[in-house]
C-alpha cells in the first residue's frame, strides 16, 4: 500500500511501551506487527525489532531505528522467521493488506502464532465492540466514511472475537494460552491505564482503581462530546465489577505451549505465571507523561516507577520560579493506600442524603489534616491532594498520589476550603443532589460544607482558596502569567448551572440546561413578585395622594387653617426673638 499510513498520534501507547519493556529481555527478536507509537520503539532499543507493516510511508518512517521492515502483510514473513516475543499492540486489522487475499482475523493470529518460538509470548491488543467509546459515542459506530473504514466490524462480525472469553478460545485454537489480560482506558486509539482485568472484578471499591479510571476518562475524552460522562460510566462499571467488560480495548498476554493440546494443562490466569506481572500502568501528568507501575508484592500494592528519572511534568511556563507547586520527579513511590476514595464517599453520601455520614467524613479530613500542619500550615502531597486522591479506610486518610508539592506551606483552612470548593464545583455542576437548599452557589455550598467540617471560615478564606487552585492548576497545565490571569477568573465565574468541565456530556448539558430553566423560573418568579409589590405600593400612594387632595378642598380644612394661622404667627415670633436674644447675650459676652 503505497500511500497509506496507520500511524498513529504520538504519546498514545506509553503504557504499552512500558509493558514491552518489562517483557522483551535484552537481545531478545521481537515482531512489531502493526504501526506503533515511536515510543515503543524507544521502548526496544535493546532488542532485535523487526516490524511488519502494510503501508510502504510507515516503513520508511521506520527503517533506520528497526533491524529489519516487512511490509505487504503476514504474507511477507518469511517461513523460517521464529521470534522471541510479538507485539501486536494496535489490533491485527491493522496488518493485512488490500493488496492480497483477505486472510481474516484468525488466520493472521495463527501466522503470528507460528512466528513464535516454543514458549514465546504475543502481546495482542484486541478491541471491544461494546466498549465504554461506543456507549457515550455522539456519532454512531456504523457510520464512518473515513478511509480508515473500508470495513465495519460490530457485534455481528463473527470473524473477531467479541469478549475475552472468546479471544481465549481462539488462542488456545492456535497453541496458545492466554496469561494475564489488561484492560485499556480511556480509548481504542489513546491509552494512559492499563489494569489487569482479575482486579478490575474483585477490588471494585479500590481506591487506586477508581481514581485512575476516572482520571483517564475525564481527560481522555476532555473537549469532546459525548452522550454521557465516560468518567462517571466508568466509575460505575467498576463499582458493579464490571469495569473489564466495558474497556474500550484489551490488551492480552498470551504464551505459545507448543501445541493445542498442552494448553489445557497450563496454569489459569493469576497463577505463578503472572508474576512480576504489574496490576496496573498509569501514565502521569495526562498525555506524554511518564509511566508509573503498580506491582502487587507480599505487602500488597505499591509503586514502581520505571523511568525515575524522567521528566513528567509540562513545559515549564515563563517566570517558573513564581509556580505554586512542583512535582517530586521520585514520585510516586512506597506503598499504595488501601481503601475508599473520599470523593466517592462524599458523593454516596450526598446522594442518599446522609448527613451524620458527611459529617463524619468532613470533620474527620480536617482533624487529619490539622493533625498533619505545623504552625497552622501544611506542606508535601498533603497540601495539594483533593477529594479525589484521598483514600479512606475506617477513620484513617492517606493520599493516594503523592506527587505535587506546594512550594510555600498552605494555611490549613486554605486546604480545607479548596478541597470542598473542587468537590463542591463536581457536586453542583454534575447535577449531582444534595441535602442542601438548591440556590446555593458554589462558594455559598463551600462555606456550608466548611460549617459540616467544624470549621467557622468565610468567604474570604474561600477566595484564598481558589487563588490557590488555579495558582495549581496554571502550575499542572503549563500557563503562563496571562493564563493564570484568565483562569483565575474562569474559576471565579463558575456556577451551579454550568456544565462540568472536559468531556461536553450531552447528558450533563441537558441537566445544565435544565437548572438553567429552574434559575431563569426562580428569577422570573422574584421578578414578578417584586412587580406585584411595586404596583401594590403605587396603588396604594395614589390613594393616599387623592385622599390628601379631597381633605384639602374642603371647607372644614379651610376653616382648620384659618384657625391655627395666629399660632403659626406667634411661634414664628417667639422663635425669632429668642434668636435676637440669644444674638445680644453673646455680644455681651464677647465684650
Amino acid at each position: 500500500m503505497l500511500t497509506w499510513s496507520d500511524r498513529p498520534e504520538e504519546n498514545g501507547d506509553r503504557p504499552l511501551a512500558a509493558l514491552a519493556a518489562r517483557l522483551v529481555p535484552a537481545g531478545a527478536r521481537v515482531l512489531l506487527a502493526g504501526a506503533h507509537d515511536p515510543v515503543v520503539l524507544d521502548a526496544l532499543t535493546h532488542a532485535h525489532v523487526t516490524c511488519l507493516l502494510r503501508g510502504y510511508p510507515d516503513a520508511a518512517a521506520v527503517t533506520d531505528r528497526v533491524d529489519r521492515v516487512v511490509v505487504g502483510g503476514p504474507a511477507g514473513l518469511p517461513a523460517d522467521a521464529e521470534y522471541d516475543v510479538v507485539i501486536a499492540g494496535a489490533g491485527l486489522d491493522t496488518i493485512e493488506s488490500v493488496e492480497g487475499p483477505r486472510r481474516g482475523w484468525d488466520e493472521i493470529l495463527a501466522r503470528l502464532a507460528a512466528a513464535l518460538r516454543p514458549d514465546g509470548e504475543l502481546l495482542l491488543r484486541v478491541s471491544n465492540p461494546l466498549g465504554l467509546h461506543r456507549l457515550v459515542a455522539a456519532e454512531s459506530w456504523y457510520a464512518g466514511r473515513a478511509d480508515a473504514e473500508w470495513t465495519v466490524g460490530g457485534v455481528l462480525d463473527t470473524g473477531r472475537p467479541a469478549n475475552l472469553d472468546q479471544v481465549r478460545v481462539r488462542l488456545a485454537d492456535t497453541g496458545m494460552h492466554a496469561v494475564t489480560c489488561y484492560a485499556a482506558y480511556p480509548r481504542p486509539d489513546l491509552t494512559t491505564a492499563l489494569l489487569a482485568t482479575d482486579q478490575l472484578v474483585w477490588r471494585t471499591t479500590n481506591a487506586l482503581l477508581d481514581a485512575v479510571l476516572h482520571d483517564a476518562c475525564s481527560g481522555g475524552f476532555a473537549g469532546r462530546f459525548v452522550l454521557a460522562d465516560p468518567a462517571r460510566l466508568a466509575v460505575d462499571a467498576l463499582h458493579a465489577g464490571r469495569a473489564a467488560d466495558l474497556a474500550p480495548s484489551w490488551l492480552v498476554l498470551a504464551r505459545r505451549t507448543g501445541s493445542p493440546a498442552a494448553s489445557a494443562s497450563v496454569e489459569a490466569p493469576g497463577e505463578p505465571a503472572t508474576a512480576g506481572l504489574p496490576v496496573a500502568l498509569v501514565q502521569l501528568g495526562g498525555v506524554g507523561g511518564a509511566v508509573a507501575e503498580v506491582i502487587d508484592g507480599p505487602s500488597g500494592w505499591h509503586w514502581h516507577r520505571p523511568e525515575p528519572t524522567a521528566r513528567t511534568g509540562p513545559t515549564p511556563a515563563p517566570y517558573a520560579s513564581r509556580e505554586a507547586a512542583h512535582r517530586d520527579p521520585a514520585a510516586p513511590d512506597g506503598p499504595v493506600p488501601d481503601g475508599r476514595l473520599l470523593r466517592s464517599l462524599l458523593l454516596d453520601g450526598c446522594l442518599r442524603r446522609d448527613t451524620p455520614r458527611l459529617r463524619h467524613l468532613l470533620r474527620g479530613y480536617a482533624d487529619w489534616l490539622a493533625g498533619q500542619a505545623e504552625d497552622g500550615r501544611l506542606t508535601g502531597a498533603v497540601a495539594l491532594a483533593g477529594a479525589e486522591h484521598l483514600v479512606v479506610a475506617g477513620d484513617r486518610f492517606a493520599v493516594l498520589d503523592p506527587t505535587w508539592r506546594p512550594r510555600v506551606p498552605l494555611p490549613v483552612d486554605v486546604v480545607l476550603a479548596r478541597t470542598l470548593w473542587r468537590f463542591s464545583a463536581d457536586l453542583l455542576t454534575g447535577g449531582y443532589a444534595h441535602p442542601w437548599t438548591d440556590t446555593l452557589d458554589v462558594a455559598g455550598l463551600t462555606v456550608v460544607l466548611g460549617g459540616v467540617a467544624g470549621r467557622d471560615f468565610d468567604r474570604a478564606v474561600v477566595d484564598a482558596a481558589v487563588e490557590t487552585e488555579a495558582a495549581v492548576s496554571a502550575t499542572v497545565r503549563g500557563l503562563d502569567t496571562d493564563g493564570r490571569v484568565g483562569l483565575t477568573a474562569e474559576l471565579r465565574a463558575v456556577t451551579p448551572s454550568d456544565p462540568p468541565p472536559g468531556p461536553r456530556s450531552y447528558q450533563q448539558l441537558r441537566e445544565a440546561w435544565r437548572r438553567q430553566g429552574e434559575e431563569n423560573t426562580r428569577l422570573a418568579a422574584a421578578l414578578k413578585w417584586t412587580e406585584e409589590l411595586l404596583t401594590s405600593r403605587e396603588r396604594t400612594l395614589r390613594r393616599a395622594e387623592a385622599t390628601i387632595n379631597l381633605l384639602n378642598g374642603s371647607l372644614s380644612y379651610r376653616f382648620g387653617r384659618l384657625a391655627i394661622a395666629p399660632a403659626r404667627l406667634a411661634r414664628r415670633g417667639a422663635r425669632a426673638a429668642k434668636r435676637r436674644a440669644q444674638a445680644i447675650t453673646n455680644r455681651e459676652d464677647q465684650t
